[in-house]
């Protein structure tokens, strides 16, 4: 059996009949062609398939993509705009915030909303929002420097 799931992912509209069983990140890979969400540990620990879902950062792994029929969607590819970086993204650019790169969209997202939240953070606040997401390379302080230079660079609306 299959139900129909509409999202607008990165300000496009996809339809498709799914599994009800088929996890949020899978659809967003395999049926959308979205690859820039990483699949970590498939158990909700390591935020490497972090996203924004009508706003709030949720991890893609623990969301059916049937709880997410009607939602609006930004993955990392949804973030630059007209070829500019988001100033997240040129933070982690900048203050080399990645070594293997396979948390950075996870970790760009997570930031996104926590820049929403908190426009100016503190070190202790940026760790703390950031526990959920997992980094085995850099040891975060230069994820930690690339968010604070994305505060001090914020987006123009």
């Amino acid at each position: 059996m299959k139900l129909p799931v509409t999202v607008t992912i990165n300000g496009q509209t996809y339809k498709h009949e799914v599994e009800p069983r088929l996890l949020l990140v899978h659809f967003i890979r395999e049926t959308v062609g979205l690859t820039g969400t990483h699949v970590g540990c498939d158990t909700s620990q390591c935020g490497a398939c972090t996203i924004l879902m009508n706003g709030q950062a949720v991890k893609a792994c623990n969301v059916f993509a049937v709880q997410a029929d009607g939602a609006t969607i930004t993955t990392i590819e949804g973030l630059a705009k007209n070829g500019d970086l988001h100033p997240i993204q040129q933070g982690f650019w900048e203050k080399h915030g990645l070594q293997c790169g396979f948390c950075t969209p996870g970790m760009i997202m997570a930031s996104y909303q926590l820049l929403e939240r908190y426009p100016n953070p503190s070190e202790d606040q940026i760790r703390h929002q950031l526990e959920g997401n997992l980094c085995r390379c850099t040891g975060y302080h230069n994820i930690v420097k690339a968010i604070q230079w994305a505060a001090e660079h914020p987006a123009q609306k």
